[in-house]
């Protein structure tokens, strides 16, 4: 789904092997930036490069185009196909220090924070290319570029982006959705990181991976009530 003139959204569905019987639906969003080159922003789970780069050859581009894969955090809805990109593109990694242990070290992960089936979501492990924290910007050719936050809360090295051409918040899980279950290591460092995004002027669109994109109308009301559902 185009979302702006650079901005394509991919809903990619998977499902949670809880037991041999019982199995949870869900999605995730990964996002892409169409500039000169390809930015790719989190990459769902094992095997959704199939999705994704279905969608690039139907819009005309190419996996090949590829060059930068952020990843907003290590979870294993986030990072399942980064092994396979690297691999097919030689994309360059990019996500935050505190993430870096869990997407270098997939068995790590799995040791220090088991989710049910694991590794029919994760591909495997791959190295960063390049590490970056609060206020870092990163060149997307063209004069395009992407802002890091650093929004802890939701993990250790949980990062959002901000993409002034479009006026585009991504940002990754660190905003929840009110009623739906919040998920965070560290409650005030969740909240202060919605407030620092809250406090983001200009935002025309909030691009979260577990929610559809939303406009301006309702971005700035979310982040408020998500701030209220978590107190």
């Amino acid at each position: 789904m185009q979302v702006t003139k650079y901005i394509h959204a991919l809903k990619i569905p998977f499902q949670i092997n809880v037991s041999p019987k019982v199995s949870l639906d869900r999605f995730v969003y990964a996002y892409l930036i169409y500039g000169p080159r390809i930015c790719l922003i989190d990459t769902g789970v094992s095997s959704a490069e199939t999705i994704i780069y279905d969608y690039l050859h139907h819009t005309g581009r190419s996996p090949e185009e590829i060059d930068m894969v952020i990843l907003t955090h290590s979870h294993p809805d986030h990072i399942g196909a980064i092994q396979s990109i690297k691999e097919s593109t030689g994309c360059v990694v990019v996500a935050h220090p505190g993430e870096k242990n869990w997407i270098e070290d997939v068995d790590l992960q799995i040791r220090e924070r088991p989710v049910p089936g694991f590794h029919t979501l994760v591909g495997g492990s791959v190295a960063i290319d390049r590490l970056v924290g609060e206020g870092d910007i990163l060149n997307l050719g063209d004069g395009l570029s992407l802002e890091v936050f650093h929004t802890p809360g939701h993990s250790e090295g949980s990062i959002s982006l901000w993409f002034p051409e479009d006026g585009a918040l991504f940002s990754g899980d660190a905003v929840p959705l009110p009623e739906d279950m919040p998920i965070y290591d560290d409650y005030e460092s969740s909240v202060n990181s919605i407030e620092k995004l809250k406090a983001v002027e200009g935002i025309h669109y909030l691009l979260s991976a577990w929610d559809v994109p939303r406009n301006s109308d309702y971005a700035y009301q979310l982040m408020g009530e998500s701030i209220s559902y978590l107190e």
